[in-house]
């Protein structure tokens, strides 16, 4: 005679409580470079390449998009690295009398 006392995880092998214990990937935030009328090209590919290790030719195609379009992805990071660089950016564009805005948002 069977036992209708069985849990669901021995009937299925225990593999819900594998999907439970799930790990979920943190979430991805998109670093942003807003277009204005006084920061330089030279300045914004600078910040590509030192902040987001861009090569030139990648960074010369990202301030173009900023140029054209009034912004650009610089990259998608964690939420502590996005907001680690943005704030580096803005740092460096003050010391350099630059009004370069970065902003971040999720993915």
């Amino acid at each position: 005679m069977k036992n209708h006392n069985h849990n669901q995880d021995e009937e299925d092998g225990g593999t819900s409580t594998i999907t439970r214990n799930k790990v979920e990937l943190p979430k991805k935030y998109k670093v942003l470079l807003h277009n204005d009328d006084y920061t330089t090209m030279e300045f914004v590919i600078f910040i590509l390449q030192s902040i987001f290790h861009k090569s030139l030719v990648e960074a010369e195609k990202i301030m173009m998009e900023v140029h054209k379009t009034g912004v650009g992805l610089c990259g998608v990071y964690t939420f502590e690295i996005a907001e680690t660089k943005s704030k580096k950016v803005e740092i460096l564009a003050r010391e350099n009398a630059h009004p370069l805005m970065c902003s971040i948002e999720p993915e």
